[in-house]
């Protein structure tokens, strides 16, 4: 039998649902007991339970989502109803040290990969209409690459610093920027992202290719020159170009522009402001999340049109 304690919360929830319904609606579109089974069977009793281990998946969706610090994230999943809603109303809330050790944890092996494919197996249960042809593209990550005499010379990359230890400096035009990229693969039609990869800031667009054997990717001008394992390559060209050579561009660009979908939704509505994590694996699963929780975006919309 439920507390009052409980009982109290949840009708309180009530009228906060009529208010703002929005992680109720995430909450039901995806199966999340369904992750259970990707995290590996425990060798013995010690260490977090298979059904602890989605409530963590669910805190580290919500954290992309509001674009909170791990301290921030155990505050608000204390202080607001919507996000004990979307947790089930837990019996206890990790804290933030819990949380670091958990995005650590999904780093090793491939529980983050197994999470990814099953997410992208939910979207497409969904018979979302879609278009021939992919885009890639990438989007600086940036970060604070910390104090360049902070006497944390020569103690290792294990020291306690806020040096980044895998960003890396870039010039885009006359800017300089630090920190990492993020390299999408989009699916024409539905906007969806169906593959990513990190790398540092300094990492060639063209050095990262996405595609498979049978698709058709467009790409801007910064891939020219660069070879894809797609079956159609529709980059677009640079240099002096032929009248044929210009009106292909225009027709590329109109399809590919659609590929910075995701990054102007992420900037507008998950308020996304660089990283403040400095290791690599790291940033590969907190955007890994940022771009899951787009997609379920993407997929309430369609859903709902």
């Amino acid at each position: 039998m439920e507390s009052l304690t409980d009982f109290g919360l949840k009708e309180k929830y009530s009228k906060v649902k009529q208010l703002r319904d929005k992680l109720e609606r995430i909450k039901s579109i995806v199966d999340w007991d369904s992750l259970t089974k990707l995290f590996p069977e425990r060798e013995n009793l010690v260490g977090r339970p298979n059904y602890e281990k989605i409530l963590m998946v669910k805190i580290l969706f919500l954290q992309s989502i509001y674009s909170m610090s791990d301290e921030e994230t155990e505050y608000q999943c204390y202080n607001r109803l919507d996000f004990q809603q979307f947790l089930d109303f837990p019996n206890y809330i990790p804290d933030y040290s819990t949380i670091w050790r958990f995005r650590e944890e999904l780093a090793e092996g491939n529980t983050f990969e197994n999470i990814w494919d099953e997410i992208q197996r939910q979207i497409k249960s969904k018979n979302i209409k879609i278009e021939e042809g992919i885009i890639q593209d990438a989007v600086f990550i940036e970060a604070d690459p910390g104090k360049t005499k902070s006497g944390m010379n020569g103690r290792g990359r294990l020291a306690k610093t806020s040096r980044s230890k895998d960003g890396s400096w870039t010039k885009k035009g006359k800017r300089s920027i630090f920190g990492f990229k993020a390299h999408t693969k989009v699916r024409r039609g539905s906007k969806f992202i169906e593959e990513f990869a990190v790398t540092t800031a300094k990492t060639h667009d063209g050095k990262v290719d996405l595609a498979e054997v049978n698709d058709i990717v467009y790409r801007d001008r910064g891939y020219s020159g660069m070879g894809t394992r797609a079956l159609g390559d529709a980059t677009m060209k640079r240099g002096n170009l032929t009248p044929h050579e210009y009106l292909r561009n225009k027709r590329i660009m109109k399809k590919r522009s659609i590929g910075e979908h995701p990054y102007g939704y992420i900037d507008r509505n998950f308020h996304r402001d660089g990283t403040k994590l400095t290791e690599l694996h790291r940033v590969f699963i907190q955007t890994g999340f940022v771009f899951m929780a787009y997609n379920i975006f993407r997929l309430l919309f369609l859903v709902g049109k």
